[in-house]
C-alpha cells in the first residue's frame, strides 16, 4: 500500500466516505497535486502516527482550525468527532484553550460553529431514530 492509499483510507475513516468521494469527484488536473499532498502528508503521515490517538489529534486539529479562523474546516472536523472519539466536551475544552492562547474572539466564533454543528448532528440522529422506530403506538 502506498502512502497515498494509506492516507485516503485514514481520511475516509475520519471524515467519512461521502466527504472523500465528493473531494475526489471535484478534483481536477489543476488541484490533483494538492490533493495528493494532503492524502500523503496530512492523512498518510500525520493522522496515521500512533504517537497520539485520533481523539487527541481531533482536538488539536479543532483548536488549530479555530485559532486560525478556518471555519469551514472547523465545522467539518467537528462533524468528524463521531469517528475520532472526541466528545462535544472534548471540543469545548479544546476551544477553552483557544480562548486563552489564541484569543476570546476566535474561541467565541468557534464555539458558535461547534454548537451549531452538534445541534445539527443531534437533530439528524433524532430524525434517523424516529424514522427507524416509526410511530406505531397511537392508540
Amino acid at each position: 500500500m502506498t502512502r497515498k492509499d494509506i492516507g485516503l483510507a485514514t481520511r475516509r475513516a475520519v471524515l467519512g466516505d461521502a466527504h472523500v468521494a465528493r473531494a475526489q469527484e471535484a478534483t481536477t488536473a489543476f488541484d490533483a497535486p494538492f490533493q495528493d499532498l494532503i492524502a500523503e502528508g496530512a492523512w498518510g503521515r500525520v493522522w496515521t502516527s500512533e504517537a497520539i490517538s485520533r481523539r487527541e489529534r481531533s482536538m488539536l486539529t479543532i483548536a488549530l482550525l479555530a485559532a486560525l479562523g478556518h471555519d469551514e474546516e472547523l465545522a467539518m472536523h467537528c462533524r468528524a468527532t463521531v469517528r475520532t472519539g472526541a466528545s462535544a466536551e472534548d471540543v469545548r475544552e479544546a476551544l477553552m484553550h483557544v480562548a486563552i492562547y489564541a484569543g476570546v474572539p476566535a474561541a467565541n466564533r468557534a464555539l458558535k460553529i461547534a454548537k451549531a454543528v452538534f445541534a445539527e448532528m443531534a437533530a439528524d440522529t433524532d430524525q434517523t431514530d424516529s424514522e427507524k422506530g416509526g410511530d406505531h403506538d397511537k392508540g
